[in-house]
């Protein structure tokens, strides 16, 4: 997997340069959001939860049901709008994904070398001397999207059925534990998610400018998973207390109003 985001890197930042459109507008787009999502997203969870639910929904609607316009909005609608009645549900099925990735990453972690060699001879992705088209950028980045998915697959069916069961019962116990401590598992959540953006959006600002971010990451690997694993922390805490605050300052001052409008 690794082989192939450094090959992804060396595509953009050598002479067969993606267009700048490809990077630079999400890149920017996932770092403002982010911090959003980092510093805030408790206080703003049904917003959240339900664009995250709309976006679930039309990816299952596009994929799994029919590849229409209308179909897909339909789905992303009920999807937002489960999301918001059932925000329990939802932050309890997010802290179980978020388990189900990182228990995925540990326990296959042995077998990734052996699926990325074979992922990546299956794709040559072809060479320009010039800098992309935007059509030609999204093409390429499609390309390796192809060949992240091959390795993934291949990583899958290497994986013996005991390591299968220690995911499902990591992810199990994260989903019960996102129903009774909720408010925790959304500031968790919502702060994962922030501090990715944020990291996404910076490694795609930094392969614009031919930093090889993906490179110097690998190199430095413990250093940028502390610092990862502080701005989560550091979220997850800084949600919990600034939304207790906002909300004890709106008690008072509703109690204060009510207190205004009693006659003496």
């Amino acid at each position: 997997m690794l082989e192939i985001l450094q090959n992804f890197e060396s595509a953009v930042s050598g002479p067969t340069r993606l267009s700048g459109l490809v990077l630079i507008v999400p890149g920017l787009v996932a770092i403002i959001v982010g911090l959003f999502v980092w510093l805030g997203g408790l206080g703003f969870r049904k917003l959240l939860g339900g664009l995250v639910g709309a976006i679930i929904g039309a990816i299952c609607g596009f994929f799994l049901i029919s590849r229409h316009v209308i179909t897909t909005a339909i789905s992303s609608g009920v999807a937002a709008l489960a999301s918001i009645i059932f925000e329990r549900l939802l932050i309890a099925v997010l802290l179980a994904a978020l388990a189900a990735v990182l228990s995925f990453a540990v326990l296959v972690q042995p077998y990734i070398e052996t699926a990325d060699a074979v992922a990546v001879n299956q794709s040559q992705i072809k060479s320009h001397d010039s800098t992309r088209s935007i059509q030609e950028s999204i093409e390429t980045i499609k390309a390796y999207a192809v060949s992240f998915s091959k390795t993934v697959r291949n990583v899958c069916s290497q994986v013996p059925l005991y390591r299968w069961a220690i995911i499902a019962a990591l992810t199990a116990i994260f989903f019960a534990a996102g129903f009774w401590l909720w408010r925790l598992a959304s500031a968790l959540c919502f702060s994962v998610l922030g501090t990715s953006l944020i990291f996404v959006g910076m490694i795609l600002l930094l392969l614009y400018k031919g930093s090889k971010p993906i490179t110097k990451i690998d190199n430095r690997s413990s250093f940028y998973a502390i610092v990862v694993i502080a701005m989560i922390i550091f979220g997850t805490f800084e949600q919990l207390l600034l939304c207790k605050l906002t909300k004890e300052r709106s008690i008072r001052k509703k109690q204060a109003n009510k207190d205004k409008q009693e006659p003496e």
